[in-house]
């Protein structure tokens, strides 16, 4: 591994974080055009508390459920599942980092802290987190393509040209593509990382093929969840539970503001989202959450100033619960944040 002390990786985060800046600061101030600002605080005034605090409540859910899922995904040496508390820790800790340290240090943080606590490689680790993210880019896109071919959708809504009832259909296409292309992968994962290591280290120099043949090695490692029915079944429980509960969360945020968009609206809002904070952005994913907000309720016909408020009131309600829970597991481990910077260049 590399040093943290190795100038390389700290100008790699550097650029990653000015270039992460430039597009916060730039989706906040296409987020901000047109909004007016004292229909913004009137909004504000009237949200409905109770509805408010159901929205965090279902919010902060998620987060262990996500620790539950990753305990049917992570295992020990012989295929035992590891203890909760370790996995909720590092859990808390990864979404924590990603709000407050740049260029999405939280899922680097996470495998780093779950290596301290428990037997498991980091790479396995970093593997598992990387079968998540595909295996949630493929549910999302499943529950968005829900959501537009739900009768509430404004079939004239397009992007660009293209109508998102089209989208919808490609996106379904892909998501079966996608997970009959893993199961054959999980089937045969020794065949796979074996084409992977020849086709690494004839195209690439030595020092970088091998950590790219062991990420490659991590995440096929973490498709071997799909060659177990039992194991795949609870894997897509804690999954479809998952963002159902955090589709929750955005739909009872729309009662707390008084907004007329249909429950389905949630699945459409949190697959753009989902893939929205995928683009580099600061700490928190700020500016390119509220953005992808206003985008997505505009095609419900909210407009930008009450879209505004919405994104803005959940994300600040939302992010405070799992920095502290972050805050407190990192105490917990015995960890310091500086720990953790170190880790993103590990």
């Amino acid at each position: 591994m590399v040093s943290p002390s190795t100038p390389a990786p700290d100008r790699r985060s550097h650029w990653l974080w000015l270039v992460g800046l430039a597009i916060t600061i730039a989706s906040l101030a296409w987020a901000v055009q047109g909004v007016r600002w004292g229909e913004f605080f009137s909004i504000l005034r009237t949200v409905q508390p109770l509805y408010l605090l159901g929205t965090v409540v279902l919010a902060t859910l998620t987060f262990p459920l996500r620790a539950a899922r990753w305990r049917v995904m992570l295992r020990d040496e012989q295929d035992r599942p590891f203890p909760w508390a370790p996995l909720w820790h590092s859990v808390a800790i990864g979404f924590m980092a990603n709000n407050i340290l740049p260029a999405r240090a939280g899922e680097v943080a996470r495998a780093y802290v779950v290596k301290r606590q428990l037997p498991v490689r980091f790479t396995t680790a970093l593997g598992t987190i990387g079968v998540e993210r595909i295996f949630d880019a493929l549910l999302m896109l499943g529950l968005m393509a829900l959501a537009i071919a739900a009768p509430s959708f404004p079939k004239s809504a397009d992007v660009g040209s293209v109508s998102l009832a089209r989208l919808a259909n490609g996106a379904a296409l892909l998501f079966g593509a996608a997970l009959v292309a893993a199961f054959i992968v999980a089937l045969r994962p020794a065949v796979w990382v074996g084409m992977i290591d020849r086709i690494a280290r004839s195209i690439l120099p030595t020092r970088f093929a091998e950590p790219a043949v062991r990420a490659a090695e991590g995440v096929i490692s973490g498709l071997g969840v799909l060659r177990r029915p039992g194991r795949f079944a609870a894997l897509l429980f804690w999954s479809v539970l998952q963002w159902l509960v955090n589709a929750a969360s955005f739909a009872l945020c729309f009662r707390a503001f008084g907004l007329a968009v249909p429950a389905e609206g949630a699945l459409l809002l949190q697959g753009a989202l989902g893939f929205g904070v995928a683009i580099p952005s600061s700490p928190g994913y700020a500016g390119v959450f509220e953005k992808a907000t206003q985008l997505s309720l505009g095609l419900y016909g909210v407009g930008a100033t009450p879209a505004l408020a919405y994104a803005l009131t959940y994300h600040v309600a939302t992010f405070i619960p799992i920095t502290l829970l972050g805050l407190y597991s990192l105490r917990r481990v015995h960890l310091q944040l500086r720990d953790l910077r170190a880790a993103d260049v590990a």
